[in-house]
């Protein structure tokens, strides 16, 4: 359980809040590439920590993250033209370009002189956030520019497109929401199962499959964190999954999975989710589940980054689905079960109020992770992961190990730096 300003320090992330400071110390996803794809195309807004932003990209495929608000007179610069390395407001005709450099502005009287034109120009600049692309995704830095980190060597950013399949979705919560239920172990057992035993009170099936260890080990960037079942002979069985800073997953299924948190605000959180084969692409039929939205990927409503199944609708649960026993809660797809769990805390869950369990120790070490990582940054500490992009080379697996190996000797042997050919 947290305390009422642990959970404050945590889930606030507007500019000048702890946990905001220390997300501004990474890339932060704006956009997916395709989305902003041509030169000159049309801009998008973008909210990230707070902040209305627009990102576009400029005649030469440079791309640009600027204020939403036109510094001259605040109106919305989403509306802007983009042309000829700029986008120009439409309101006055003002023009800046991706580094947020005033380059134009037509609208001062004729015959003003050069040298005042310059100054107004010097004057009018629009905020802008450096932006690099990788893994089909445009990541922007909004931290002090003599601080910026590498970008992150992360596994799913690294193999080739057709080896990758990624959407994205607006949670209607706070980040650290889906964070946590990214981190709760136990879940998977429950609320993403189906084939229920209808038998009332008949829970020994999942108890059968309940992690009966918890083990955790830190890494540079994160750390890593496993789930061990024990299967006789003396072995366990260990599913290894990877928490990331700030807001990373990295999941050892069939084909691997990953989902970023990035908060927009307070209250709403763009979830990226990630699938993706290191040695090889993927087929139409490798992605059969995920394009029928059965698996981690929450479908749109179409054009939009907004689900059908949404807390309004109360996600289409069937309950003739649950009460046959095809479904443990009868929704349909793993994003949106997770997303129903998750959103139905409120905008802000209050922490104060859990009883946590010992399955739940994965998300105690996350937290506390956050926390101490916030201790270290007050103290002038850099933040984890910070120093250089090779500290996210890591991936998640599930492996089997006689129960005498200590987890840190198999994180290190074969999950920190352990990364196949393709993603080099």
């Amino acid at each position: 359980m947290l305390s009422q300003e642990e959970n404050e320090l945590l889930t606030r992330v507007g500019r000048g809040t702890p946990m905001g400071t220390l997300m501004r110390r990474y890339w932060v996803p704006v956009v997916f590439s395709h989305q902003i794809e041509k030169p000159d195309s049309p801009p998008l807004r973008a909210r990230l920590l707070g902040e209305d932003l627009v990102v576009f990209r400029d005649s030469q495929g440079r791309v640009g993250l600027i204020d939403e608000a036109c510094p001259h007179r605040t109106a919305s610069m989403f509306f802007g033209r983009n042309e000829e390395c700029g986008l120009r407001c439409v309101y006055h005709g003002i023009k800046f370009d991706v580094m947020g450099n005033c380059v134009d502005v037509p609208c001062v009287p004729p015959g003003t002189p050069e040298n005042q034109i310059q100054a107004i120009k010097k004057n009018m600049a629009i905020k802008a956030y450096p932006c690099e692309e990788k893994g089909g995704v445009v990541w922007a830095y909004m931290g002090p520019p003599e601080l910026k980190p590498g970008l992150p060597e992360l596994e799913w950013a690294e193999v080739p497109p057709d080896h990758r399949f990624a959407t994205r979705h607006v949670q209607e919560c706070n980040w650290l929401q889906g964070f946590d239920g990214g981190f709760d172990q136990t879940h998977l057992t429950f609320l993403h199962s189906g084939n229920v035993d209808l038998r009332r009170g008949n829970t020994d099936r999942h108890r059968r499959i309940v992690p009966s260890t918890y083990a955790y080990c830190q890494l540079p960037a994160g750390f890593a964190f496993g789930g061990g079942r024990e299967i006789g002979d003396g072995n366990v069985s260990w599913h290894v999954e990877l928490m990331l800073m700030p807001f990373h997953k990295v999941i050892p299924s069939l084909p691997r999975a990953a989902h970023v948190w990035a908060p927009m605000d307070d209250e709403h959180t763009m979830l990226y989710s990630i699938n993706f084969n290191t040695e090889r692409p993927f087929t139409e039929e490798g992605l059969e589940r995920e394009l029928a939205w059965r698996g981690i990927h929450t479908e749109n409503i179409p054009g939009t980054d907004r689900a059908i199944q949404t807390k309004a609708n109360d996600y289409m649960i069937d309950r003739a689905l649950q009460a046959s026993g095809d479904s443990y809660t009868g929704i349909k797809s793993l994003g949106a079960q997770d997303c129903g769990m998750q959103e139905s805390m409120g905008p802000i869950a209050d922490r104060t109020k859990e009883h946590l369990l010992a399955g739940d120790s994965s998300i105690v070490r996350a937290r506390r992770y956050l926390l101490d990582a916030l201790k270290d940054m007050e103290a002038g500490k850099s933040p984890p992961g910070t120093s250089d992009g090779s500290q996210y080379r890591a991936r998640s697996l599930r492996l089997e190990a006689p129960a005498t190996t200590p987890f840190a000797e198999l994180v290190e042997s074969r999950v920190w730096g352990n990364r196949p050919a393709a993603a080099e």
